[in-house]
């Protein structure tokens, strides 16, 4: 008897977590699909991809960037998001809308979270490469649907490499491709757990202001 509720117990728990994980389990599920694609049908010749690099803007703020893409026709800085149901949205609203299951949900704009990832960038690379080489891209992974119509740069999944691969003119040498990857790793903090909470930490006390 005492097994079979054990059994139960950790069904229970198994379920609880594959069938409602957390924002962040459900986060890295995204990244690691935007990845796989990136992999998949980005040539390494042209192509570098950074994933989860986090950046010090001041003593008391962090900006986590999900994806960078180092290429010959520029740099491309991805969020990503995973969501499901019907997404609600525009280019200048704070506030974007996920509707599931008859409930609506706020989340913030990615365009705007995105823009501050570009201006780090813009910061951190500043003797190295143009803003206007500099592209901004959100990708939403999952079974989510726009409702509302989405700038160019906002797509669903794998979408995104067309859009990455309709910059043909090159930007850059390779040579400069290194050295914009060699100043971003120096620049970005250690991954480790201890990391990524002191963000979410810096976060909490910025969005309390």
């Amino acid at each position: 008897m005492l097994l079979l509720i054990l059994f139960l117990i950790i069904a229970v728990l198994l379920a609880v977590f594959v069938f409602n994980p957390s924002a962040k389990t459900k986060g890295k599920r995204g990244e690691k699909r935007v990845i796989a694609h990136a992999e998949k049908h980005l040539d390494e010749k042209n192509y570098t991809i950074l994933n989860n690099y986090t950046f010090k803007i001041n003593e008391q703020l962090t900006t986590q960037i999900d994806h960078i893409v180092v290429s010959r026709f520029g740099v491309f800085v991805i969020e990503t998001k995973n969501y499901q149901g019907w997404i609600f949205g525009n280019e200048h609203q704070k506030m974007w809308t996920q509707k599931l299951y008859q409930k609506s949900y706020q989340f913030q704009n990615p365009l705007h979270q995105n823009y501050r990832h570009i201006k780090t960038l813009q910061h951190l690379l500043s003797d190295v490469i143009e803003p206007e080489d500099l592209h901004s891209v959100v990708v939403f992974v999952g079974e989510s649907t726009f409702k509302t119509a989405m700038p160019n740069n906002v797509l669903q999944g794998q979408a995104w490499i067309n859009y990455v691969k309709s910059f043909h003119e090159e930007v850059m040498s390779a040579v400069k491709m290194q050295r914009i990857c060699n100043t971003l790793e120096k620049q970005a903090l250690a991954k480790s757990r201890k990391t990524d909470v002191e963000h979410v930490r810096n976060l909490k006390k910025y969005h309390s202001k």
